[in-house]
């Protein structure tokens, strides 16, 4: 089994890029943001919760992520690896998925960061809201995300590469020229 963390920020083409590596390596996604969507949709107490939190443009607390993030793996014992899209997005995050893997006889084997301008994520995000009409991409919760994570996030790349485990793909140009460098990172190993 092999676990990859696919990192970027909003916009970056994570989903995107996910649906294409899912097809060719098997990964069972877990995107936290689909998660968050999925609870709060489905108006469970867990997304009760999170839509408040989301709501507010803040970040769901590690403990309810983490949570989330176990039972999905529990869910799928037979899985051949798993992609974790959009978490961690701190260190201290990083460090209970290392910890958490661990606990379960795992790891995350490969994190690769998708290097995208903030302008391009505008961009993206603004043709986004316009086709898929999502909650999240409204102007100031994307100004609070987009912040998040230049001024959080981007700290647990450091993180993973002293570790010797970061891979930068360049995130702009052709879905296709992407996705295949991110191969190259994956096929290497």
């Amino acid at each position: 089994m092999k676990n990859l963390v696919l990192f970027g920020p909003p916009g970056a083409g994570k989903g995107t890029q996910s649906e294409k590596l899912i097809q060719k390596y098997g990964f069972v996604h877990i995107s936290t943001g689909d998660l968050f969507r999925w609870h709060t949709k489905n108006d469970t107490p867990l997304g009760k919760k999170v839509k408040e939190i989301m709501n507010s443009g803040a970040l769901v607390p590690d403990e309810i992520t983490i949570a989330m993030l176990k039972e999905e793996l529990d869910k799928n014992p037979q899985a051949k690896g798993f992609l974790f899209d959009g978490f961690p997005r701190t260190v201290p995050q990083a460090e209970a998925l290392d910890h958490f893997m661990k606990e379960n006889n795992s790891a995350i084997h490969f994190i690769v960061a998708l290097d995208v301008t903030e302008e391009e994520v505008r961009t993206r995000i603004a043709k986004r809201r316009t086709t898929e009409n999502r909650v999240d991409d409204e102007e100031e919760k994307l100004n609070k995300r987009i912040t998040e994570y230049f001024t959080k996030t981007v700290h647990v790349l450091p993180f993973y590469d002293k570790q010797g485990r970061l891979n930068t793909v360049h995130g702009i140009g052709a879905v296709e020229t992407i996705f295949e460098d991110i191969c190259k990172v994956l096929d290497k190993n």
